[in-house]
């Protein structure tokens, strides 16, 4: 970050005992309890009918993403030599603020009922993606903005963030339940559109040397993250699937695209890099393409080799953008990408996106069973066909850019 003057540290002080206020006076007003641990008593408005599950399943569930956000995300952005550990703290103040912030923009949105913000397991995991999303997007203005503006990205990021969730999954139907669309693609153009808006040519040559003087500390951070995301993401993709048995194929086909991915990366990067074997960051860059890339489509009947596929061609594609694409990104489009969350989460999230789409238009009652009502509810119920549903998924693309872009760009 930023050097810290003593009224940018009163600034932040000031912001945050604010913010926390604000909080808490909105939590005591609104926010209770969810009744989904006595479904008898639930109001069918809330439908707690599909949140209602076993509260081990609904412990580890949350665990793994809560794990995933804090441990994975929180410690990739805190690579650059001169800020790491700031970034680490930082990141840690946005994922605090976040997750109460992201409780009550989608409370608002899914669990609101005669006045009041019902809170359960479901909704925390949920405000753990929308938080995923904000540290994605942080990463692309990572060690040009200062704390006070992270939250102010923060807050401005969590409610459009769950306007186009809620478009998407609410209104539109979009299966996209590892969140290839919500996080991964919205969380990149968001911060890379701030990150357009903030552009400084005058300042362009000393950012590029701190972003060069990782050294040793950035691999550090880079091997603790990627092992977390080899841990826990294959069931990270898979925490929005509301019933058990639809589970499994996203755990399974993330597991096949991350081991792909990261072969592919030792097989580019020696061709690109003049190096015998990649560096530790080239491999978490190639675990996040890998997973990205099953959000939407890891659900879906991709089948094993069609995930090994996926993850191969993903894993050829981001280390192609880093030494191909991000040049060209900043020289004519004046986008400065610190950690390359364009080539690790907006390139793989599109792709996931065209591939989900692709996949749907394959969903038939005879290869789904009783598994296209959780994929495709819509397509089950026989109020929708499989085109309409694809045509849903594929238009879900342009209006997250497109709400991404804009938000950006008033965020910036």
């Amino acid at each position: 970050m930023p050097e810290h003057t003593a009224a940018s540290r009163l600034w932040l002080s000031g912001l945050c005992f604010l913010l926390q206020i604000l909080n808490i006076l909105l939590f005591a007003v609104f926010v209770r309890y969810s009744p989904e641990s006595s479904p008898e008593q639930c109001p069918w408005q809330l439908n707690c009918s599909r949140r209602t599950q076993d509260s081990g399943f609904q412990q580890l569930r949350f665990q793994d993403a809560h794990m995933q956000v804090l441990l994975s995300f929180g410690l990739l952005v805190a690579f650059l030599g001169r800020y790491g550990p700031g970034s680490a703290a930082i990141s840690i103040l946005i994922i605090a603020f976040a997750i109460q912030w992201a409780v009550l923009i989608q409370g608002i949105f899914y669990f609101f009922f005669n006045g009041k913000i019902y809170v359960g397991a479901q909704s925390i995991v949920s405000a753990d993606f929308c938080t995923a999303a904000v540290l994605i997007s942080t990463g692309a203005v990572l060690g040009r903005v200062n704390p006070v503006q992270m939250l102010l990205l923060a807050l401005l990021e969590v409610t459009l963030y769950s306007l186009n969730e809620y478009i998407l999954l609410s209104l539109m139907g979009v299966s996209d339940g590892g969140r290839s669309l919500t996080v991964h693609t919205f969380g990149a153009y968001f911060g890379l559109m701030v990150s357009r808006v903030l552009y400084q040519p005058h300042k362009d040559k000393r950012k590029r040397e701190e972003r060069q003087d990782t050294g040793h500390q950035r691999d550090v951070f880079a091997v603790v993250g990627t092992i977390y995301m080899w841990i826990f993401w294959p069931s990270f993709t898979s925490t929005t699937t509301v019933h058990d048995n639809s589970e499994n194929w996203a755990v399974i086909n993330t597991y096949f695209s991350l081991v792909a991915s990261t072969v592919a990366t030792f097989i580019l990067s020696p061709v690109l890099y003049e190096e015998s074997t990649p560096r530790m960051v080239q491999i978490q860059d190639a675990t996040l393409a890998g997973m990205a890339v099953m959000g939407m489509a890891g659900e879906m009947l991709l089948t094993p080799f069609g995930a090994l596929i996926a993850g191969f061609l993903v894993g050829l594609i981001s280390p192609l953008g880093f030494r191909f694409f991000t040049p060209v990104l900043h020289s004519r489009l004046k986008i400065q990408d610190t950690c390359g969350v364009h080539n690790i989460h907006g390139l793989p999230g599109i792709l996931g996106a065209l591939l989900g789409t692709l996949l749907t238009l394959l969903a038939t009652a005879d290869t789904y069973g009783d598994r296209l009502e959780f994929v495709f509810p819509l397509v089950a119920q026989g109020s929708r066909t499989v085109t309409y549903q694809a045509l849903m998924q594929l238009s879900a693309l342009p209006l997250t850019l497109l709400l991404a872009a804009l938000g950006g760009c008033l965020t910036g």
